[in-house]
């Protein structure tokens, strides 16, 4: 695969500069996302699971605020904007639309960048057609004034070189268009921990409130 590419790009035209810009450009943003979600998704699970849910269980919610407001992971900001509801003795959907704020807070960061993905793969395609049309244009003026006995072989040469450039097009935009579906699952599964996170929150104060005699 990886020669055939090589091959694409030596043997197309000028286009295949800018798409493979494109391509790099890609690659480095599905890398930098890629680790950045990987970060984010550990530090959630070490804060939330050892650092703020046995605090939660054991009822000791000042606690559990300040090990979320001293945390720097996304969680963190979350469970300190509803622990901060709680303690000040609000209700439960109180306590759950301050989460739903704080999550509104941290989902750009999650998705930052991932969209420009889905974006460079169709530049990468467009890039591609674009040069196969401007290449194919160049070979039939060419051929115009070429020799009657030569216009077979020069013309089939010209449309094959013309044709490495939509090829390489669409080699750059598959695996773009795959690491943007790949990161926006991650990002998805992030956010559905922070929800469940929320929940337990919520199960844990109606629990406790119930085992007080308390309202919810």
């Amino acid at each position: 695969m990886l020669e055939t590419m090589i091959r694409f790009f030596q043997e197309g035209g000028i286009f295949m500069y800018p798409i493979g810009c494109v391509l790099a450009l890609g690659l480095a943003i599905s890398l930098e996302r890629f680790l950045y979600l990987l970060s984010v998704r550990r530090r959630n699970r070490v804060t939330f699971e050892k650092g703020i849910l046995p605090l939660l269980r054991q009822g000791d919610y000042r606690r559990a605020m300040k090990a979320a407001s001293q945390s720097d992971s996304a969680i963190g900001r979350i469970m300190a904007a509803g622990l901060g509801r709680l303690l000040a003795n609000s209700r439960r959907e109180e306590v759950e639309y301050a989460m739903e704020e704080g999550l509104m807070e941290v989902l750009p960061r999650l998705e930052k960048r991932t969209q420009y993905l889905a974006t460079l793969a169709n530049i990468a395609t467009l890039l591609g057609l674009l040069g196969t049309i401007i290449g194919l244009i160049s070979a039939f003026t060419a051929v115009a004034a070429a020799d009657p006995s030569q216009k077979a072989s020069l013309l089939s040469g010209s449309i094959s070189v013309a044709m490495n450039t939509t090829a390489f097009g669409l080699m750059s935009a598959i695996p773009l268009l795959m690491f943007h579906a790949l990161l926006q699952t991650r990002t998805n599964e992030i956010v559905d921990s922070f929800e469940m996170a929320g929940v337990r929150l919520l199960n844990l104060m109606s629990d406790t409130a119930a085992a007080s005699g308390v309202p919810g």
